[in-house]
Formats: C-alpha cells, structure tokens, sequence
C-alpha cells in the first residue's frame, strides 16, 4: 500500500491593522489577503500534481484563523463570511478603491467584491462574548474560520468566567493571572475528506 500525502490542507494565520479608525485598510487588507490566499491555493496545486496527486485548488481544504481587529458587524467579517462585500461598503468610508481593487481584486459579481471560500466562524459572541479583554475595550476580534462545506466543529474551548473575573477583580488584561489581552482559542475540526480518507485535527490559534 503507498502511503503519501492524503489531504492537502492550507491553515493560515493573520494579524490585520489594529487601529479604529482604519476599518477600509481592514478591509483592504483582508480582501487582498484573500487573493493571496487564492494565488497559494492554485500553486500548491500544480506542485502536487507534480508529485501525482491529481487535484486542484478547491480540494485544498482552508483553515484561516487570526486576530482581525474587527468586530462581528464588521465588512472584514461580512466579506468572509458571506464570500462577499458590496463595492460601495461603509467601511470602504466612500474613499475612492473601487478603480483601483477592481483591477487586483476579484469582481465575479456587479459591484461586489467576492472570494470562492465557502467559510464559517467557529466562534460566536453566544460561544464566547469578547475575545479581546482589556481595560477600555472587550469584543471579539480574533476568529478561526473552516471550510463549512467539508469540516464540523467537534468542541471548541470557551471563554473564562466572568464569575472568576469578578473574583479575581480583572477588569482588564493583560493580568498577573492572565498573560494576555487576548483569549486563547481552540476548535476541533472533523473533517470530511477532498481526496482520500477522513481525519480530525486540533487548530488552534492564540
């Protein structure tokens, strides 16, 4: 029996622009991620079809995970989310990118800028109320997104308790008894196979 590569998998891990104010350089920056993601996807597949493993980009599964620095509601969000984001988006603060992401970005739809991922989030403000706990902001900014269409969640690790933090006083991080301002997370992915034979794994990001 040959033994070999059984289920391409690409996991990614990004850090987008901190700041507020700069929700359309979020998002840019998102979107040609996205693109990036698209270029790696297509290369991988033509170096694996050199080792004889015959398949092409959408058989790649995708695991994207990262602190976003945006907020639920948030174009980030909503573009891979829903694979899409209208080119006239508030977050896009009516500057002039249309022209210009036009020509770099994909446009499959009339005023839409779009990406092929088929993407869910693990992570829900009913699952986990903020991600990021400091002193004057709480909110999740950090996610791990899977391919919806070939993985399920198996378990994910929660949030601490907010009863803990109220005894603990932590009304902001980083803590002594907590390290970071961000909270760790981890999902167990079951995964449905492109290929050959199913497999889980552990991802997790912090």
């Amino acid at each position: 029996m040959q033994h070999g590569i059984t289920q391409p998998l690409l996991v990614c891990t990004a850090h987008v622009h901190w700041d507020p104010e700069f929700c359309d350089v979020k998002l840019i920056q998102t979107m040609m991620l996205s693109q990036e993601l698209k270029t790696i996807l297509e290369e991988s597949a033509q170096t694996l079809k050199t080792l004889s493993i015959n398949t092409d980009p959408s058989n790649i599964q995708l695991v994207l995970c990262g602190d976003f620095n945006s907020l639920p509601d948030s174009g980030v969000i909503e573009f891979l989310s829903t694979g899409r984001v209208s080119q006239d988006h508030k977050d896009f603060k009516a500057l002039s990118y249309k022209a210009c992401l036009e020509k770099v970005l994909s446009c499959d739809k009339p005023n839409e800028f779009t990406h092929n991922f088929k993407l869910a989030s693990a992570y829900n403000d009913e699952i986990m109320p903020f991600t990021n706990y400091t002193f004057d902001f709480k909110g999740i900014i950090d996610y791990i997104f899977y391919a919806k269409q070939t993985m399920t969640p198996l378990g994910l690790l929660g949030p601490l308790s907010q009863d803990w933090l109220q005894q603990n006083k932590v009304i902001g991080c980083p803590h002594p008894h907590v390290y970071s301002d961000h909270f760790p997370l981890l999902v167990e992915l079951e995964m449905v196979p492109t290929i050959t034979s199913s497999m889980n794994g552990l991802i997790g990001h912090r």
